[in-house]
């Protein structure tokens, strides 16, 4: 049995979530971090020792992570990874969602509530009719695959059907890296939304240089003055830490918010899929521009190993 507990942790952000991986650590060892706020748990050793059900188990990480450091979750409970974060998607607080028929639990909900199904995938489902995760379970594998393609027919067939083969990763917090910006007042001015994106990417991509990583996506989160959230994520066209490819993709994904007079609290920044940087491959470009700034990048990056972070910083942050 898996657990999935999503953390509401509003202004305490993500520096809390290596303490919370040690509330689920006392429990069993195998918990995966899922930044920014949620962590998967295989409990099955756990229930047999304790002779706990998943609900009893639940309820004791909640009442400590809520006495210990005033934390509130909402947690799923699935035979697998892809079935638990689903059901912690529609728990409520105070109530932990145990999926126990996996056919029954996912039959009638629409294709893009399926864990790893995205909105230009579950378009294409509806268009043909697909358009339940039940519809997709009865088709046959091939129809799927000469929709979505071979590997991923195959997949989404499995995930329709409740199979996922995925596991729990222990100590995965290093799978990406993150930063947040709060401001001292809720900014509803969209160039200071861009100058602290600026500032995150240009962190990041430090960061990365210096521990020799590249990443493939990009996740923005916008925190509003009510404390609710808007997330998205997308893919760069190929891995990367050079500071000028994540802040334009940055930028895409902010521009595609719409936030218009939004009042807008704090912006965070994940770097997600981190690979060592030796594996990664780099197109080629006729474009000396982008040559330059990787070689003016590298010098930034020497200046401020030798005197600090703030030795160079871009004109628009100077200011």
């Amino acid at each position: 049995m898996i657990l999935c507990v999503r953390f509401r942790l509003e202004d305490l952000g993500e520096a809390m979530l290596p303490r919370l991986v040690g509330l689920l650590a006392e429990f069993t060892p195998v918990v995966e971090a899922a930044p920014p706020d949620t962590l998967l748990a295989d409990v099955r050793g756990a229930l047999r020792y304790f002779g706990w059900s998943p609900v009893e188990l639940a309820s004791v990480v909640r009442v400590r992570a809520l006495a210990l450091y005033g934390v509130d979750c909402v947690i799923g409970a699935g035979p697998n990874p892809m079935l638990a974060r689903m059901a912690a998607r529609e728990a409520r607080p105070g109530v932990t969602l145990v999926v126990e028929d996996p056919a029954a639990f996912l039959r009638e909900r629409p294709v893009v509530a399926l864990d790893g199904v995205g909105r230009a995938t579950a378009r294409t489902l509806c268009a043909y009719g697909l358009d339940s995760i039940g519809r997709v379970a009865d088709a046959p594998l091939a129809v799927l695959q000469r929709l979505v393609g071979a590997k991923a027919g195959r997949e989404l067939a499995e995930r329709a059907r409740g199979l996922d083969r995925s596991a729990v990763v222990p100590n995965a917090l290093s799978r990406s890296m993150a930063a947040e910006q709060t401001f001292s007042q809720d900014e509803l001015d969209h160039s200071t939304h861009r100058r602290a994106l600026l500032a995150l990417a240009g962190e990041l991509g430090a960061r990365m240089r210096k521990e020799k990583q590249v990443c493939r996506s990009l996740t923005v989160t916008v925190r509003y003055a009510d404390r609710s959230t808007t997330t998205r994520t997308r893919t760069l066209p190929e891995p990367t830490a050079h500071s000028a490819a994540l802040t334009a993709l940055a930028y895409a994904i902010h521009g595609s918010f719409g936030l218009q007079r939004a009042r807008v609290r704090g912006i965070a920044l994940r770097a997600e899929g981190l690979a060592p940087a030796e594996g990664a491959a780099h197109q080629l470009t006729f474009d000396p521009a982008d040559e330059k700034a990787r070689r003016i990048e590298a010098v930034a990056d020497r200046a401020r190993a030798k005197f600090g972070p703030g030795a160079i910083v871009p004109g628009s942050l100077a200011a």
